[in-house]
């Protein structure tokens, strides 16, 4: 992807990007201001991040973080709608709720249900998380892989383990995670389906997602930056259908599936023009997909 530097792929034979509005851009500057038109928090309110917005406690973004990303498919307004009738049946304190709650307080969340997601993977969550609470202060442990050779916790140490690839430290973690967090005794496999890991192929979407809120850095107000083990720079962009429309017509992505490495190369390539934070470009390529609409209508640019 070295002709990103310079010059983009999709250049013409007058060296700019055959994009109406573009201004002449290359690649790297046209997705970049369009960084800057989506991540703003103007944008908060109709996206599912608005959930753990709701909250100023770290726990409560974690809980709630995690648990609108796992919700994240179907209608936007639909999400927020059921996140927030969740908020209500855990008494608007997920975190309190969670580690202090008693078996009859349960009895309300029995008919809780979002497409696929019922009763049983919300009970199930809870359990999860109200143990985990009791061993840790903050989720983000939930996704570190323990160090064999110290008996303890130390990302940096297990990435070590792994060949150079930078995708390797983040799929070692969401392959950790799904294992720790099916880990607790008599758990529904039938909620295995809503945790995704790279060692099923899945892109990963919503958990890279939840990822990005909870690891970036900026001072923009979207994403929280609450977690410092885990670094911007290792981050998977979130590889929903829309980023990936859009990221194909923008030659980031050549595999004829859609898969986690699909996410993987995508993510390398988007490294070439950020290495240290290549995940924000997932707002170019979500609001392209969504707020503009880009290869829906016929509007899609000729390359």
């Amino acid at each position: 992807m070295d002709e990103f530097s310079n010059a983009s792929p999709l250049e013409d034979g007058r060296g700019k990007l055959p994009l109406q509005g573009a201004g002449g851009l290359n690649l790297k500057s046209f997705l970049d201001q369009k960084v800057a038109q989506y991540n703003r928090p103007e944008f908060i309110a109709n996206d599912p991040v608005s959930i753990p917005h709701l909250f100023s406690n770290k726990q409560d973004i974690e809980i709630m973080g995690f648990w609108a990303a796992t919700l994240a498919w179907g209608q936007r307004v639909t999400i927020i709608n059921k996140c927030k009738e969740l908020i209500s049946l855990m008494d608007g304190a997920p975190y309190d709720f969670i580690v202090n709650h008693e078996e009859p307080d349960l009895k309300k969340l029995l008919h809780f249900k979002h497409r696929t997601f019922n009763d049983i993977d919300t009970l199930y969550f809870i359990s999860f998380f109200r143990w985990h609470y009791e061993n840790f202060d903050s989720l983000e442990d939930a996704f570190i892989p323990p160090n064999p050779l110290k008996g303890e916790q130390d990302f940096k140490i297990v990435k070590q383990k792994f060949s150079n690839q930078e995708a390797e430290g983040v799929e070692a973690s969401l392959n950790h995670f799904r294992s720790y967090f099916f880990s607790l005794p008599d758990f529904p496999h039938r909620t295995k389906k809503h945790v995704s890991s790279p060692s099923q192929k899945s892109t990963c979407k919503r958990l890279n997602m939840f990822l990005r809120w909870m690891v970036r850095k900026d001072n923009n107000g979207v994403d929280f930056g609450i977690w410092n083990k885990l670094k911007p720079a290792d981050l998977i962009c979130p590889c929903d259908l829309h980023v990936d429309r859009i990221a194909r017509h923008l030659k980031l992505i050549n595999r004829k599936q859609t898969d986690w490495q699909t996410a993987v190369d995508l993510t390398q390539n988007l490294r070439e023009l950020d290495p240290l934070d290549p995940v924000k470009y997932d707002f170019a390529l979500f609001g392209l997909g969504i707020e503009e609409r880009w290869g829906i209508e016929g509007i899609l640019p000729e390359f």
